[in-house]
């Protein structure tokens, strides 16, 4: 059933974390014209953002966006005052946890997210008002997500540049242990087996290990939480590698080849604002990235 959704004033936004992916969102939704407020424990960071005009305080309302590590989500409203009748959404690179956590604790007021974005660095002075510029964002549709609030949500992704692929959380967690956790993993090996090969391989890296490595100069615990934090679905996602790796080379990497240079147009779509339609949406490899009044745009991949 589509659910009429009329077109309202955008509400303030509250960022929980002012580092890399908190910092970067916050000075995007300044630049997109958006009432942006922000707090995090760290005083840098506090005064990092407050110099690029978001309003830093413990009041909190809106659509209020948790950008703190995984370990840390559980209890990030601790000691804040969040309006009653706030939507909360977090950035968080797992889902099914946070969403036990979180998820439990507020309800429909809660909506998972997560943007395919950042870089192996991290903190406040790291923070890039482009980082989401053409990003995927990763929206939760559970059974019981208000589709308000998750319009809300999608709001704050598109205005910071993104675009929003609606999933659910089980099905996000299983597409980025493929895309993200496992290749984390490999480029740990990868460094580890070179730095076994001795001063000499290590003296003639170039390009092809620096881009194969790069994502592990991420920091060590955050890496570790997240992958732990999605153990089950990384290790089925590794387990694929591995089938991969014991193929004849030659089978391996022209199929390697096939899937990293294929090329797809894409479609315009028009996307009723209803539950079925925008997963579908997202399955089939597309993503919003416009809201109307009672609709959403988007496209979908065309081969």
């Amino acid at each position: 059933m589509t659910l009429p959704v009329p077109t309202m004033p955008r509400p303030p936004v509250a960022v929980v974390g002012l580092g890399q992916l908190g910092g970067s969102l916050a000075a995007a939704l300044v630049a997109a014209g958006r009432e942006v407020s922000g707090w995090d424990v760290d005083p840098a960071a506090r005064e990092a953002a407050a110099a690029r005009g978001v309003r830093t305080t413990r009041e909190l309302g809106g659509v209020v966006v948790l950008a703190v590590p995984l370990p840390a989500m559980a209890g990030a409203l601790d000691g804040l005052d969040v309006d009653p009748a706030a939507t909360v959404t977090d950035l968080g690179s797992v889902k099914v946890p946070v969403l036990a956590s979180v998820g439990a604790a507020l309800g429909d007021r809660f909506v998972g997210g997560h943007p395919m974005a950042g870089t192996e660095r991290s903190g406040h002075t790291a923070t890039d008002p482009g980082l989401f510029q053409g990003a995927r964002w990763a929206l939760c549709l559970e059974p019981g997500t208000d589709l308000r609030r998750w319009l809300r949500a999608a709001e704050v992704a598109l205005d910071a540049g993104a675009e929003v692929v609606p999933v659910t959380a089980a099905e996000h967690d299983d597409a980025v242990a493929a895309v993200s956790h496992v290749p984390h993993l490999l480029a740990a090996a990868l460094a580890a087996a070179v730095g076994e090969a001795g001063p000499l391989a290590l003296a003639l890296a170039a390009g092809s290990f620096r881009d194969g490595t790069r994502v592990i100069g991420s920091d060590p615990a955050l890496v570790t939480a997240m992958v732990e934090g999605n153990a089950g679905p990384t290790a089925a996602a590794l387990a694929r590698v591995r089938v991969q790796l014991d193929r004849p080379w030659p089978d391996l990497v022209a199929a390697g080849h096939e899937v990293r240079t294929a090329t797809a147009g894409r479609r315009a779509v028009r996307v009723p604002l209803d539950r079925a339609a925008l997963l579908a949406l997202g399955r089939a490899g597309g993503a919003v990235t416009q809201r109307l009044a009672a609709f959403v745009e988007g496209w979908v991949p065309e081969r």
